[in-house]
């Protein structure tokens, strides 16, 4: 019998405690620790294991108590906390020698982002960030296609993505700057920035953006003109308030084809010369601890790495800095 990956939690909230109902169920893995400093979700999660069946894991209040007295207890980390704790929480894990699935956006900065490649490049750990997209396969299937030049040369992008979020979050973290590291556009929108740069095959060149906060504390609603360095030209929008509801449309403009795409990678529709494929659906992941284990063992390109964790903060303090000069272009230098 394979023995069990032991898992620390970090940050008990309630993406960890959805996802802890399949994965306490899933035989490769064992919650071994937690810690958050909230109580009742310790204790929301010690109950599902208990539930289920499974060991009760040692809980902590302190992420840092946990990895200093559990370090030798543990396999593998997943971090679920508010985003500005992100870089500091997963550099400790990266230096404790131990893999982790990092809840998304990766970091907040792109000094955030060097300082954690540093720490993984020492250590040699797994780092994977949980975007829904860069784990679906209709996104892989596209890179992978587009790699492979079937499309062609990429000329442009137009992407957007909306939300009632200003509304649905009202008074949550998620509105708060000093924990959130942004607005609209950081939380929910960064679904739409991440998979633009995975199947962009490209860092950005250049970024004009505009934002407007719409009487919030964080960006409501933003707009962004770039440019990348493959030459390609690309459109970004994000309207954080509207209808109830939640939705994203991403089209890549190749020379041989047209992919349109949503944020998640759950539906594609390709376009080759005069002939559209029928429309491709795949289920959002409900499990993504599954392909982070995967990626883990060498078997699914790790599409989540720190390297596409820079590329993305490379692209959001560009955004910030170009939106608080009034939309004054900025030139990413890498």
């Amino acid at each position: 019998m394979t023995k069990k990956l032991r898992l620390g939690v970090i940050g008990a909230g309630l993406k960890a405690a959805e996802y802890a109902e399949s994965w306490v169920k899933m035989p490769e893995i064992e919650f071994a620790a937690l810690a958050d400093t909230t109580a009742a979700s310790r204790q929301r999660l010690i109950d599902f294991c208990l539930a289920a069946g499974a060991t009760e894991p040692k809980g902590f209040e302190d992420y840092r108590q946990m990895l200093a007295e559990c370090r030798r207890e543990l396999d593998i980390v997943y971090v679920s906390t508010p985003h500005a704790f992100h870089a500091e929480q997963a550099t400790a894990v990266a230096e404790a020698g131990l893999d982790l699935f990092l809840e998304k956006p990766m970091v907040t900065t792109v000094t955030e982002a060097e300082r954690l490649i540093a720490a993984q490049k020492k250590s040699g750990v797994t780092i994977v960030t949980a975007f829904q997209g860069g784990l679906s396969p209709l996104v892989l299937d596209t890179r992978r296609r587009a790699l492979a030049g079937e499309f062609g040369d990429l000329i442009a992008i137009s992407g957007m993505i909306w939300e009632s979020w200003s509304s649905n979050y009202d008074g949550h973290w998620k509105q708060q700057p000093d924990i959130s590291g942004g607005g609209f556009m950081f939380d929910t929108g960064a679904h739409m920035m991440n998979t633009v740069c995975l199947l962009a095959n490209s860092d950005f060149d250049s970024v004009s953006a505009y934002m407007n906060n719409h009487g919030r504390q964080v960006d409501i609603a933003t707009a962004v003109s770039a440019r990348l360095k493959n030459g390609a030209l690309a459109t970004l929008t994000a309207a954080g308030e509207g209808p109830p509801g939640c939705a994203s449309y991403i089209t890549f403009f190749y020379s041989k084809a047209i992919v349109r795409i949503d944020a998640w990678g759950g539906w594609r529709e390709i376009s080759i010369g005069r002939t559209a494929e029928p429309r491709e659906e795949a289920e959002i992941l409900g499990n993504p601890m599954k392909n982070f284990l995967a990626i883990r063992e060498g078997k699914m390109e790790n599409s989540g790495s720190v390297e596409m964790g820079l590329r993305f903060a490379r692209l959001w303090d560009a955004i910030k800095e170009s939106a608080a000069a009034d939309g004054a272009s900025v030139r990413i230098v890498a």
